[in-house]
């Protein structure tokens, strides 16, 4: 019998949970004018990795990102992989803090430079991340 992959879940991502954690995120392309419940946007496809945290190893394969800080720090990047920390900006006036990357430390690429090597090995334990 044929084995068949099941379908991938449809659930975006929180970025609450991912607040402080390391961040591979490999931009994929800016998709244009997407209708969503606030109207239209642009967003930024991508896959986003944490390397940290609670989340650590999980995969957000190409999905949308629409924080407007996020957007604006991703874009500039198609074809390329960016690694930030996630943080939340100041908020202004009756608005919700910007969600956007921090830039990595080099103690933080170390970490990252370390979970693909593993990843690439095949070997990608609690203890490589």
């Amino acid at each position: 019998m044929t084995e068949f992959a099941a379908p991938a879940s449809a659930t975006g991502i929180e970025w609450a949970t991912l607040n402080g954690a390391l961040l591979i995120i490999e931009v994929a392309e800016i998709v244009k004018d997407i209708t969503t419940s606030f109207g239209v946007t642009d967003a930024v496809r991508a896959t986003v990795t944490p390397v940290d945290g609670p989340s650590a190893g999980a995969s957000y394969q190409d999905t949308l990102i629409f924080p407007r800080m996020l957007k604006s720090q991703l874009a500039p990047n198609v074809g390329k992989t960016v690694l930030g920390r996630l943080a939340q900006g100041v908020a202004k006036p009756s608005q919700s803090p910007p969600w956007l990357l921090q830039e990595a430390t080099p103690a933080d690429q170390q970490t990252a430079a370390a979970y693909l090597a593993a990843q690439a090995a095949g070997r990608l334990t609690a203890d490589d991340i």
